[in-house]
């Protein structure tokens, strides 16, 4: 006989963490898995949150490495415009994201790495890579931008940005995520996040643009060097998608099996900024949350979580696919982007949050 659990949770991220910490807390019997060997690794992201988290997340004081204070905004070559109430957190993903898989196995979840989903079977049985098959209550897709839970229930994330990061020593100590914007980075931007003594300089752009994207890093490294900012040695390179077509439609089912998306997986990343620790957070809970709602009987509850969602990040995520696609069409058109569209596009800028 197949054994059967409450909650298949897939992906072992901030987003699925949490998710599997929320339903094992609230009684359930929760099986989450993660198809990389190591939790956190390879880290594929700038590693920033904004420090409200710190209110949801005690653990997110041990996996931080730094503070972060203000935002610094290059359009093109012109002078530094400082935004001083930017206040943010650098993690160690790696220390993080463990911590909150530590969390969910403190809650009695089940957390196992190496095992990715195979497939759904006539009969409802999930089958896993290891030849393993279950029986899942509610599956909840945690499993990043090209989320295969997602792809199979029919939510794809439409657009994925692709952005590439080098790590390399920072020279002076620095308390602000700096910002660059410029035509030559098509869709997207430019950055440098300090990190201790170390700093991630990198860019994310467009599908179109990929080709290109390697050497973009490569003379945002340079120009920081030459600033005497960075140094030139590579500590390390990582990259990956960023979804930047809004939030998608986050309840589906897997034949008769009720899912859940949470985080990247729900196309929750800020299509303008890259950001989604934070809204994998808080998705993931409010996910893990519905699960046990709905198994105990509450059958409007996986609608809740679609309502919830749509209130916590529908304003920011509509207004980010507003002005994102403003600057997409202006550049489509062959227009130079001038600095005052630049500045509508980018949130360091009142013009960012005007009508």
């Amino acid at each position: 006989m197949t054994p059967a659990i409450d909650v298949l949770v897939v992906g072992l991220g901030p987003a699925g963490s949490r998710a599997a910490w929320a339903a094992a807390r609230a009684g359930l019997s929760v099986l989450a898995i993660e198809r990389k060997p190591r939790i956190g690794e390879p880290v594929q992201c700038a590693e920033l949150v904004p420090m409200a988290l710190e209110q949801e997340l005690p653990q997110l004081g041990r996996a931080t490495v730094q503070s972060i204070e203000a935002m610094h905004t290059y359009i093109e070559d012109g002078a530094c415009d400082v935004a001083p109430h930017f206040p943010g957190a650098m993690l160690d993903r790696r220390r993080f994201d463990a911590a909150l898989a530590d969390a969910a196995r403190t809650a009695g979840a089940d957390c196992r790495c190496g095992i990715a989903f195979q497939s759904l079977e006539q009969g409802g049985a999930v089958r896993l890579n290891d030849g393993s098959r279950i029986h899942a209550g509610v599956i909840i897709g945690a499993d990043g931008p090209r989320s295969r839970i997602g792809r199979l229930a029919g939510r794809s994330n439409r657009e994925l940005l692709e952005a590439r990061q080098v790590s390399v020593p920072l020279t002076h100590r620095h308390a602000a995520t700096d910002i660059f914007l410029s035509c030559n980075i098509p869709g997207g931007y430019g950055w440098l996040f300090p990190k201790g003594d170390v700093a991630h300089v990198g860019a994310g752009v467009a599908p179109a643009a990929r080709a290109q994207l390697r050497k973009i890093v490569e003379r945002l490294h340079a120009k920081l060097a030459a600033q005497g900012r960075v140094g030139t040695s590579v500590l390390e390179r990582t990259g990956g998608a960023i979804p930047a077509s809004g939030m998608l439609d986050p309840i589906a089912r897997l034949g008769e099996t009720p899912v859940l998306l949470a985080g990247d997986a729900a196309g929750l990343t800020n299509p303008v900024t890259g950001a989604g620790i934070a809204a994998a957070v808080y998705s993931g809970a409010l996910a893990g949350e519905a699960a046990a709602a709905w198994l105990a009987g509450k059958r409007n509850a996986l609608h809740d979580y679609r309502d919830e969602l749509q209130c916590i990040f529908g304003a920011a995520l509509e207004r980010a696919l507003s002005r994102r696609r403003a600057l997409a069409q202006a550049q489509r058109n062959g227009e130079v982007l001038s600095r005052a569209a630049q500045r509508r596009g980018w949130i360091a800028y009142p013009e960012y949050w005007t009508a």
